[in-house]
Parts: C-alpha cells; structure tokens; sequence
C-alpha cells in the first residue's frame, strides 16, 4: 500500500502535490492582495490628511507617500496619478456616503415627515459636531477646486454631487411645479451650503437652522 506522503502529498493537509502547490498560491495571492490593500488604505489616508492641510495642489505624490511610509513608487504601482488618487479617495468616500445619516432620516416612511425634519435636524448637528467635519469640508472644497481645474476630476465629482441628490429625490414629488430633482438640488444646496458657514460662523450660522431650511425646501413635497 502506497501512504499519501510518498505519493507527493500534504502529510498534515491531504491531496496530491498539485492540490498543496495551489493551496499555497492562493495563501500567497491572498496575503498579497491584502498588502496591497493595506498600501492602498495608507496612500488614501496621507492624501486625505495631507490634502486637507495643504490642498491638492500643495501636496505632492513624494510628499504623500512619504507620509504614509512609503516610496514614490508605491502610488505609481496603485495609482496612475494625482488625479487618480483623487478619483479613488472620492470613491471610498462614495462607499462610506452611500446613505448619509441625515438624508436616511428624511427618507424614513415609518416616520411622519414633521418628525423627520427633527431627526434630521439632530443628526446634521452630530455630523457637524464630529471631529472629522472639518477635514470632510475642506476636501469638499479641495476636491471642487480641483475639478474645476481639471475636467476629468470635475466630471466625477459632478457625478458625486449627482448622486447625493438622486438619493434624496427618490422619495419626493412634484409639488408646485418643482420637481423632485430640482427640490433635491436645492436640498443639496442648503445641506453644503449651510455646513460651511456653521464650520467658520457657528454662533451666526448654527447647525440648528438645518431642520428648519429643509423643511422650507422640501415641504409637502416629502413623501
């Protein structure tokens, strides 16, 4: 009788020599895609702080992968570019953004929309209360500044900005002649708009007046 170990296989795990040969490949695949992971999340972190100190065009991808550890050629393995980097780091922020706090308040059907206004209202003051606000809106800004400079960066950030209110529109109709895309820009418009002022002004510009602008602009129209 020939025993598994003298035909070439795993003593401990079982199979032929070709089933422990991809076992290990695919343990090695796996650890390398987690360290590229784990490069690509170091990148995107330095980029974000870095460019929310000094902005975009105060930063370089030296000064970016020199934060983060890293060698120059780490971000040209992960990245194509600036514009690239910014590209991603807007997508991760897409992921974490897909369904903002305050936006899942005024959507919620189980709530009357009166009650809405409120629970929105108290969940945009934690956000502007938090301590990642102001890194959040100066890469806002950071990131219009840049798409206005550079029509590939703009388009997307657009499509951002685009999809913010695609998600607040689903749930509003037409009402006095505005339909429900044009009330979400004007939401959208009051939900940034208001967000800046508070974080430069938040005694003349409090975050309370959230609750009460949005349901000056959304209203009736609020399903």
């Amino acid at each position: 009788m020939i025993d598994a170990q003298s035909k070439g296989a795993d003593p401990y795990e079982g199979g032929s020599g070709e089933d422990h040969h991809r076992r290990a490949n695919g343990r090695s695949n796996g650890v390398r895609r987690e360290r590229r992971e784990q490069t690509r999340t170091a990148l995107l972190g330095a980029a974000e702080r870095l460019w929310a100190e000094r902005g975009i065009h105060g930063a370089s991808l030296d000064d970016i992968a020199s934060a983060a550890g890293l060698t120059k050629g780490a971000v040209y393995s992960n990245f194509s570019g600036k514009t690239d980097l910014l590209l991603a780091l807007l997508e991760r922020w897409t992921a974490q953004l897909n369904g903002p706090e305050t936006y899942a308040e005024l959507r919620d059907p189980a709530v009357p929309p009166e009650e809405r206004f409120e629970r929105a209202g108290r969940a945009y003051a934690r956000c502007l209360g938090g301590e990642n606000a102001r890194l959040l809106a100066l890469m806002l800004m950071e990131f219009w500044l840049y798409g206005m400079r550079d029509y590939t960066a703009g388009w997307r950030v657009a499509e951002w900005y685009a999809e913010r209110r695609t998600t607040l529109a689903r749930n509003l109709r037409e009402v006095d002649g505005l339909r429900a895309q044009e009330r979400a820009t004007l939401a959208v418009a009051l939900d940034f708009g208001l967000a800046l002022q508070h974080l430069l002004d938040p005694d003349r510009a409090p975050a309370e007046l959230y609750s009460q602008g949005m349901r000056m602009v959304l209203g009736r129209a609020l399903t």
